[in-house]
This record gives structure tokens, sequence and C-alpha cells, in this order.
């Protein structure tokens, strides 16, 4: 891998036999990265949120099982 610094951008080369799945990882997580640069969320809200989400996700899982 190599990052290389130009006056306007920074270039990452990978070598072509890369996952693509990996790429995208890499990519969300820096998409990610840009949207909460700015964010001040407290560690406990967004736990809570997560929380949340995973139970909603079961509770839509489990009535599927239930089907």
């Amino acid at each position: 891998m190599i990052i290389e610094r130009t006056p306007d951008e920074i270039i990452f080369r990978f070598p072509k036999n890369i996952s693509l799945d990996d790429l995208q990882d890499l990519t969300d997580l820096f998409e990610y990265k840009e949207l909460t640069r700015k964010t001040k969320v407290a560690q406990k809200d967004v736990d809570d949120l997560v929380k949340t989400i995973k139970k909603g996700r079961w509770e839509r899982t489990k009535q599927q099982l239930d089907k």
C-alpha cells in the first residue's frame, strides 16, 4: 500500500488483488469519520441508540421466525 499526498488530494494505492469488500469497509470508515468529525455526542447517547436499534432488529427478526 502506498499513500501519496499531493497539493490537492491524498491518494491511496492498493494492490489489485485487494478485496473489494475490504475497500468498501475502508471507504465506509472514512465516510463515517468525515460525517462525525464535528459532531459532539456523548458516548452514552451513542450506546443508547445502538441498544434501541439492536432491540428493534431483534423484534423484527423474532416476528419473522414466528411466522
